[in-house]
């Protein structure tokens, strides 16, 4: 791909104007644990007495009216052939091709429940597949998806719609690439994490760089308009030198996007991370030394901190839908459409229509057995108040924009700003005391101290940490 117009990067430095300082000692004062806001209220806050007719209710209130709506389609794929030690997320591993055939027989089940909801009033502007690895499917269960899909859902033609898909370059051909370029993908996200083979035998993930840069190559041979690459600083045996070398590799291949994960080690609750040994992860000192090599190397390379870990290409669209103040958060990170609706099929699949948030059951049994008896498969969810509405607003607005105009938000929600949110500008002036945000009556603005730190200010306007606080 070829280097940013002088123009896009001009555009971008307007925007990031303010740019981004890594103050060390700050971070090591403020880091801890936190919601990343992909939802607000956050998924624990999620409780099962919003079921099925709930979520039925919430779709047919807010499809009830009005033109088609756009939609964004989440499909999850539990099914990995190795385990990644170091991951979190909802999987089956197993090397069974039988398991993904019976599976899809069930998420045919759920779709036949699911889209009779959303018939004539939606239209799918998004499409994400995630994992799990998706391309664990083989590409005649990948057809044969997409094909259902597309079968009761009203989709954007490919050229408007981002549809999209997670790949381990270590489980996909150039065939199958091209198949996906057929399909109507055209956006993929790449799993790395680290290049050093010392690290990748540490965390049970070796993967070379020429499986990595064949399936980028074939990519782009076939159309795709955006390849993102995943990376994780934090990592048993991961040395500041070793993930340079990782980063200079991964810039030569410039993606369009990158995303630098920071490993969270809670083997308490993720069974396989107990196979990585405490003595060999980095100290936080050495994984703040590895964030900020990132963050300089990233940003030298013409980069645009989009925030939490996030960063893209100037021309890239979450930098466009940034500087147009489009862009959005949801369980998938970033988004470029604001506040779009997000149907989720598949075990553990979180969801957002209107105001509120559904998931499905984490376990495979349950989930088929719930499809077995002709009901949808959630498990818990959220239906959500007007302050839950105002504040998420808010905390969108920082997470993405890092900025809040007053005005605008007591004008939208008719409320005094200052009032409503006396509690929380007392904790905000603290915030400004370190540096990390400027404030007066009428604004908010995220300094370049704040922006590594934007979750710490977002939390201010979370009522239910507060409750906790005060309980």
């Amino acid at each position: 791909m070829n280097s940013p117009e002088p123009t896009a990067l001009a555009r971008a430095a307007a925007f990031n104007v303010q740019g981004l300082q890594f103050d060390k000692a700050l971070i090591e004062k403020l880091a801890g644990n936190g919601p990343r806001y992909t939802s607000y209220p956050t998924a624990d806050r999620f409780h099962a007495e919003f079921g099925e007719i709930d979520y039925r209710q919430s779709v047919a209130a807010n499809f009830a009216v009005g033109p088609q709506r756009p939609l964004s389609l989440y499909v999850h794929i539990p099914f990995c052939n190795t385990i990644c030690y170091y991951c979190g997320c909802n999987k089956i591993v197993t090397n069974n091709k039988a398991k993904a055939a019976t599976y899809l027989d069930y998420l045919d089940k759920e779709i036949a429940l699911q889209a009779p909801l959303f018939a004539g009033k939606a239209r799918i502007e998004q499409l994400h597949f995630g994992g799990g690895t998706p391309t664990f499917l083989s590409d005649a269960q990948l057809v044969h998806l997409v094909g259902t899909l597309r079968s009761y859902f009203d989709f954007a033609p490919d050229d408007e719609g981002e549809y999209s898909i997670e790949i381990d370059p270590r489980k996909v051909s150039a065939d199958t690439v091209a198949l996906l370029g057929r399909l109507g993908f055209n956006r993929m996200s790449l799993g790395v994490q680290d290049f050093d083979p010392v690290v990748q035998v540490a965390v049970n993930r070796v993967q070379s760089e020429a499986e990595t840069m064949r399936v980028i190559d074939a990519a782009r041979w076939h159309g795709f308009k955006s390849i993102s690459i995943d990376l994780i600083y934090g990592l048993p045996k991961q040395t500041l030198a070793g993930f340079g070398v990782t980063l200079d590799k991964v810039i030569a291949a410039r993606p369009d996007r990158l995303s630098i994960y920071n490993y969270a080690h809670l083997p308490h609750l993720f069974k396989t991370q107990r196979q990585i040994m405490d003595a060999d992860l980095p100290s936080l000192d050495a994984k703040l030394d590895i964030l900020r090599l990132a963050i300089s190397k990233l940003t030298a390379a013409g980069y645009v901190y989009i925030g939490m870990d996030h960063f893209a290409l100037p021309d890239d669209e979450l930098a466009v839908a940034q500087r147009a103040g489009t862009l959005h958060r949801n369980f998938q990170g970033y988004s470029t459409h604001d506040d779009i609706d997000l149907l989720a099929l598949g075990v553990s699949g979180i969801g957002k229509i209107g105001a509120s948030y559904s998931q499905n059951v984490r376990g495979i049994d349950e989930y088929y057995g719930l499809l077995d008896a002709g009901q949808l498969p959630i498990f818990r969810g959220v239906a959500l108040e007007r302050d839950d509405e105002l504040r998420r607003s808010v905390i969108q607005q920082l997470m993405c924009g890092f900025e809040l105009d007053f005005a605008a938000t007591e004008a939208e929600w008719r409320i005094d700003f200052a009032n409503y949110f006396a509690p929380e500008r007392k904790q905000l002036a603290a915030l400004a005391a370190e540096g990390l945000l400027a404030m007066d009556a009428k604004h908010l603005r995220v300094l370049p101290r704040g922006r590594l730190l934007i979750r710490n200010i977002a939390m201010v306007f979370d009522r239910y940490l507060l409750f906790s606080r005060e309980t």
